[in-house]
């Protein structure tokens, strides 16, 4: 059953009468769907919160939940995602920052906007965790001060925190002005030297997998050198030396930057590892030439980052896509294609160009009936989902190129029921297609009832209004699960089938989960607990 009650909890036309039934017997999983629910009011978030836990924290952050729902001595983990949403008082701050549970006061330092005096309280936390947090969200002055804490582990969290002033990351790097670090994490439990097993059976550990520490803090220090290099406000100059480093996450660090002298993108272009080539790649701050440099790397990836830079000419663009596995996607330089680029890719000689601009869903109509008659089934492929089309033109794409494009054509928001009805009855069938059309808002019963044959297709159709009552309430009765739940949450399914579903409605009586209880009596209970 509990399928059907996940299905139902994601029914938008659920009674309000059935979705407290509902919170009445809902686990886990149906609180998952239930506190989504658009219509859900406070008095059932509430409900569902005592009833259910595990959902408090869910709720709190999608906003059901208010501070004056919450007891945050009894619930801290609600009160933390109130806080963390800005929806909790500086009072709960204050109150949490003593928190007994290192757990909580870590999470604590992680929420935005905390009061000063709480802030400064966490950089005195008697666990370095919570010191580490506070340091990788601080405010600037907070910031500049924990970079030269006497933890390695604090620093390396100022050196991932975007608001650390340039010269206190500058510091960071290169280690002028600061007092050698004395603390890590591995050295705080083990005596060095030492090197954590990457695979440690111990499961009371939780030092990071190859976490090592020679007296200087060894993995830390690189890790703080990561966070560094990544961090957009580390000044250039900091970090251009790193470029031939032989640690390659170091190296790749910078590959992303766009803040690098030319030189030190060409030196990352000659990098030995393809993944620093085509994070490159794909970086907005290469230029030209290198640009046409990579595009003849020997590397997939490199060639497929390449394709995706904003500003890579459109001849190199075209070589790309000709001879690269780029995907059924729009490019970013074929979507900022102008207008005269855009009429000259689609009257290319070259199939790939057509293709490329084919994928655009803004072409000017006489570009777009061009691409629909073009000879290639890619390029009609690729436009095929283009809105504006009347159906003749879809349906002579279909006849003219058959299975290669009835997918794409059945995704097409203007195909008309009469042709989504044609296109499942396609023989051979073509399962992509039957999943389209599935899911098309024109789909009718016709075209709906060929999907169900289809198994992935089923679960799909099962839950489109446009199904027959009778056969959501036949897949709801069925034995295949998906299908079932999929035809639960169905908007047509009669109400009388949601009743069915919850009767009798049954289970363990809620408990306050430190929320304000409904109001109203409560049901009688047995020994073992369970309402009667």
């Amino acid at each position: 059953m509990n399928h059907l009650l996940c299905g139902l909890a994601a029914n938008v036309n659920l009674p309000s009468p059935l979705v407290d039934r509902l919170i009445a017997v809902a686990d886990a999983e149906v609180a998952d769907h239930l506190a989504v629910r658009a219509d859900l009011s406070h008095a059932q978030a509430v409900a569902l919160a005592a009833r259910v836990e595990e959902s408090a924290v869910r709720l709190a952050y999608g906003g059901r939940l208010t501070a004056s729902d919450v007891d945050p001595l009894a619930r801290p983990d609600v009160a933390l995602a109130l806080l963390d949403t800005g929806a909790g008082p500086a009072a709960w701050a204050r109150l949490l920052a003593a928190d007994p549970v290192v757990g909580h006061r870590e999470k604590l330092a992680g929420c935005p906007d905390l009061p000063p005096d709480v802030v400064e309280a966490l950089t005195k936390d008697t666990d370095i965790r919570v010191v580490a947090e506070i340091a990788q969200w601080a405010p600037a002055h907070v910031a500049a001060r924990l970079a030269a804490h006497p933890h390695a582990e604090v620093r390396r969290a100022a050196a991932a925190n975007e608001a650390t002033p340039p010269s206190a990351l500058g510091a960071l790097v290169s280690g002028d002005g600061l007092p050698a670090a004395r603390h890590c994490l591995v050295c705080d439990r083990e005596t060095p030297p030492f090197a954590h097993d990457p695979h440690c059976p111990r499961l009371d550990c939780d030092l990071r997998p190859g976490a090592s520490c020679d007296g200087t803090h060894t993995s830390t220090t690189h890790d703080l050198l990561q966070a560094a290099l990544l961090n957009p406000a580390t000044p250039a100059g900091a970090v251009v030396g790193f470029v031939d480093h032989p640690s390659l996450l170091l190296r790749w660090a910078l590959a992303a930057r766009r803040d690098l002298p030319s030189e030190v993108y060409e030196a990352l272009a000659a990098d030995p590892n393809p993944g620093v080539r085509a994070d490159l790649a794909e970086n907005p701050a290469i230029g030209d030439t290198l640009i046409r440099a990579l595009a003849d790397d020997d590397c997939h990836e490199v060639r497929r980052g390449l394709a995706h830079h904003p500003d890579v000419p459109l001849d190199v663009l075209v070589r790309l896509a000709a001879g690269t596995r780029i995907g059924a996607t729009l490019l970013p330089r074929t979507a900022s294609a102008s207008p005269a680029e855009v009429e000259a890719l689609a009257g290319s000689p070259n199939a790939a160009a057509r293709t490329l601009v084919a994928r655009r869903r803004d072409l000017p109509a006489e570009i777009r009936d061009a691409l629909a008659a073009d000879p290639d089934a890619k390029v009609v492929k690729s436009i095929a989902p283009h809105p504006g089309f009347t159906e003749p033109q879809l349906r002579t794409m279909a006849a003219r190129h058959g299975v290669q494009v009835i997918a794409r054509i059945a995704a097409n928001p203007d195909a008309t029921p009469v042709l989504l009805a044609e296109l499942a009855r396609h023989r051979p069938p073509a399962g992509k297609a039957l999943r389209a059309i599935a899911r098309h808002r024109n789909a009718t019963a016709p075209a709906l009832l060929a999907c169900l044959e289809d198994e992935e297709a089923r679960a799909v159709a099962a839950g489109h209004p446009a199904l027959p009552p009778e056969v959501i309430t036949a897949l709801v009765r069925g034995s295949d699960e998906r299908s079932a739940e999929a035809a639960a949450a169905n908007p047509s399914l009669p109400h009388p089938v949601m009743t069915d579903i919850l009767s009798p409605a049954p289970v363990r009586a809620a408990g306050s989960g430190g929320l304000v209880r409904p109001t109203g009596p409560r049901p009688p209970r047995g020994r073992d607990g369970r309402t009667r």
